[in-house]
């Protein structure tokens, strides 16, 4: 069966810089390479399902500009339905990210992201509530993201619900969400939430999988990281389409710790989302 996911979210022109460290304060510093990628957590997490052979729509926001084109441009080529993602007056988001030895900090102007609203959701209802699985991150509006998740709360549609950025959104969103995916810090902002299925990824070490009280730890392989930027969303994407494939969130979880792993093994957020062949590579 396949999978059929919506994701409401975000779209941003990513700008890499990789440098030797992070530069204190009034410091200077030469950066070693610098790329540029499509990104933004809800068009990540897109590619990230269609690699994996989902029928996958896009709901959002870009801006008429270059930056905008670019990124139509990278959900055309990786199968996703953009049909309702809407151009509008406000310059496509943006996000500047830094990568050293040891971590990636991220900097985002929202731009056109800030755009989507109620109405636009209410436009793409049917594909909200005809698929089996919804994305939320934490980069558009609490409005939006809490429309679209009501949309999919009164059909079959599942919940899964990535809070990053921590926000507003998660306090209007974590009440209708069915699994929740976080990572440690995110994990501490959480308080008295107690989601069906709460999964907690570890980067390196794996996730923990939450169902009720029982906890299950799911090992990741070890690979060579290249970069990190977008392993998250992989896992996010990856766990949608697994979940709908197997029904069972360890084995999903145990997919998705595997596509995380693929995706830090190339370049970029886009273009490092793995296909079942990366997966099973590993």
């Amino acid at each position: 069966m396949t999978a059929r996911i919506v994701v409401v979210g975000s779209l941003n022109h990513d700008v890499t810089v990789w440098v030797p460290h992070r530069p204190q304060n009034d410091e200077t510093i030469h950066g070693n390479r610098v790329e540029e990628f499509a990104g933004g957590k809800g068009a990540n997490q897109a590619v990230a399902a269609a690699r994996l052979d989902a029928e996958v729509t896009m709901v959002g926001c870009v801006g008429k500009d270059g930056r905008g084109d670019f990124l139509l441009a990278e959900l055309d080529a990786a199968g996703v339905n953009r049909a309702h993602v809407s151009r509008v007056d406000t310059s496509t988001g943006i996000a500047l990210i830094t990568v050293d030895a040891d971590n990636v900090s991220i900097v985002v102007v929202a731009g056109a992201n800030d755009v989507l609203d109620r109405e636009r959701i209410e436009g793409a209802a049917t594909a909200i509530k005809s698929a089996d699985v919804l994305l939320l991150q934490g980069e558009v509006g609490a409005e939006a993201s809490r429309t679209a998740a009501l949309f999919a709360a009164a059909s079959s549609t599942l919940v899964l619900f990535n809070p990053a950025p921590f926000n507003d959104v998660a306090q209007q969103v974590l009440p209708l969400a069915d699994v929740v995916v976080v990572n440690r810090y995110e994990a501490q902002q959480l308080g008295d939430a107690e989601p069906p299925i709460l999964i907690t990824t570890l980067g390196a070490d794996g996730c923990e999988v939450r169902i009720d009280q029982e906890t299950t730890r799911v090992a990741a392989p070890k690979v060579e990281v290249i970069d990190p930027t977008g392993a998250g969303d992989a896992f996010v994407g990856a766990f949608a389409v697994a979940l709908v494939d197997t029904g069972d969130p360890i084995a999903a979880a145990t997919i998705a710790v595997r596509a995380g792993a693929a995706a830090v093994a190339s370049l970029g957020a886009q273009p490092g989302m793995p296909t079942w062949q990366d997966i099973d590579n590993l």
